[in-house]
C-alpha cells in the first residue's frame, strides 16, 4: 500500500516527541509547529561552555563535554537552520570568542582542528579519535568556521582578518585537490561561499569559479546508486540541496526527486530512519547516539520533502522507485 505524506509526517512527529533530545524537539517545533526560535536558542545554550565553544555531545557521535571546533560547527549549523542572524546575541558572540581564543587551532596548518585530544577520554566514533583521523586538515570544519566569522565578526577585528586569510588559503587548497571525494569538506566550502555572499565579501576568491567547481563536486559526490541508500554511508542529494531553490537543484533534480520517494518509502515502523553507520569502537553509547541521530534525520528528511518537491511529484517518485526502495530498505 502506497504511503501517504501525511502519515509519514505524523509517524515522524510521534517519534520526535517520544525520543528526541530537547534541542531536536525545539528544532522540530520551530520548523513544523510554529515553535519559537528562542526555544531552540535556549536548548542550544546548554551545550555552550564558558569559553564560548560547544561540547557535551551536541555532535552526537562525540560525547566530549569540552569545546571543540567540530561541535562548535554543529552549533553554527543549527543557528543557520533556524535562520538566526543576530550577530550581537550571546550565543554567536561566544562562538566568535572561542574561535578567537586560539584554542584547538593549529598554527602550523592555519586551521582549527577536526579532532582534539580530549575526545579520546569520552565515548566517540572512531573518526573522532585523536591521532586516527587522516582528514584532520582538509578544511572540515575550518572553511565553514571562517565563513561564519566573515559573516558575523567585526570587520575591523583581527579575527575577521584572520578568517579572510584562511578563506583564501582554503580555496587555493581546494583548487589543488580536485576532485574532492569528501561530501563533508564540500559542504564546508558551500557554507563558506554562502556566508561570504551574505556578508558581501566577494573579493577573497573567484566566486563564480568557486561555484562552478562546487556544482561539479556536488554532482560527483551524490551517490546515484539508490540501492545503497539507507544501507551504506553514502551521500544523498539532501547533503547539499536544502530546497528546490538551491543552486545545486537543477543539476541533480532526478536524484533529488528520487530521494523524496526514498524518504517516503524507507520510513521505519516507529517513524524513524535507520542510521547507516557504526562507531567501530567498543562504546555501548552508540545505541543512544544512534537514537539521537534518528531525530536529526527525521527533521532533515521532512524539511527536504516539504522544500524540494510537490507532494504530487513525491508520490510519482515513490511509485517509480517503489520496487527498488522498499519499506525495509533502510534496515541494518
Amino acid at each position: 500500500m502506497k504511503k501517504k505524506y501525511a502519515d509519514v509526517f505524523e509517524n515522524a512527529r510521534k517519534f520526535i516527541y517520544r525520543n528526541a533530545r530537547p534541542i531536536e524537539l525545539a528544532c522540530w517545533r520551530y520548523h513544523f509547529e510554529n515553535g519559537p526560535r528562542e526555544e531552540v536558542l535556549t536548548a542550544l545554550s546548554y551545550y555552550q561552555n564558558d569559553d564560548g565553544g560547544f561540547g557535551h555531545g551536541l555532535e552526537a557521535d562525540c560525547w566530549n563535554p569540552y569545546s571543540s571546533p567540530i561541535q562548535t560547527w554543529q552549533a553554527t549549523e543549527i543557528l543557520r537552520g533556524i535562520g538566526f542572524t543576530d550577530g550581537g546575541h550571546a550565543v554567536i558572540q561566544g562562538i566568535l570568542r572561542y574561535l578567537d581564543s586560539g584554542s584547538d587551532f593549529s598554527q602550523e596548518h592555519n586551521q582549527w582542528r577536526n579532532v582534539i585530544l580530549t575526545n579520546n577520554d569520552y565515548p566517540h566514533a572512531c573518526w573522532w579519535e585523536y591521532g586516527n583521523n587522516g582528514g584532520e586538515f582538509k578544511y572540515n570544519p575550518t572553511a565553514c568556521l571562517a565563513g561564519f566569522i566573515i559573516r558575523f565578526a567585526d570587520k575591523n577585528s583581527g579575527l575577521y582578518k584572520k578568517a579572510c586569510e584562511i578563506a583564501g588559503q582554503a580555496c587555493d587548497w581546494l583548487l589543488s585537490n580536485l576532485p574532492m571525494d569528501d561530501s563533508h569538506v564540500i559542504s564546508c566550502f558551500i557554507r563558506l561561499y554562502e556566508y561570504c555572499s551574505e556578508a558581501g565579501k566577494t573579493d577573497l576568491f573567484a566566486m563564480e569559479k568557486l561555484i562552478g567547481i562546487l556544482k561539479e563536486q556536488v554532482s560527483l559526490n551524490i551517490c546515484k546508486d539508490t540501492e545503497k541508500w539507507g544501507k551504506e554511508y553514502v551521500t544523498l542529494p539532501s547533503a547539499f540541496i536544502s530546497s528546490s531553490d538551491s543552486i545545486f537543484f537543477e543539476d541533480s533534480r532526478e536524484a533529488a526527486e528520487a530521494e523524496c520517494g526514498f524518504i517516503i518509502n524507507s520510513q521505519l515502523s516507529d517513524g524513524s530512519y535507520s542510521v547507516p553507520w557504526q562507531w567501530w569502537t567498543e562504546y555501548r553509547e552508540y545505541e543512544t547516539a544512534a537514537n539521537w541521530w534518528k531525530s536529526v534525520t527525521i527533521i532533515n528528511n521532512m524539511l527536504f520533502l516539504t522544500r524540494t518537491a510537490s507532494l504530487a511529484r513525491s508520490a510519482q517518485t515513490a511509485d517509480r522507485f517503489g520496487q527498488r526502495i522498499s519499506g525495509d530498505a533502510g534496515g541494518k
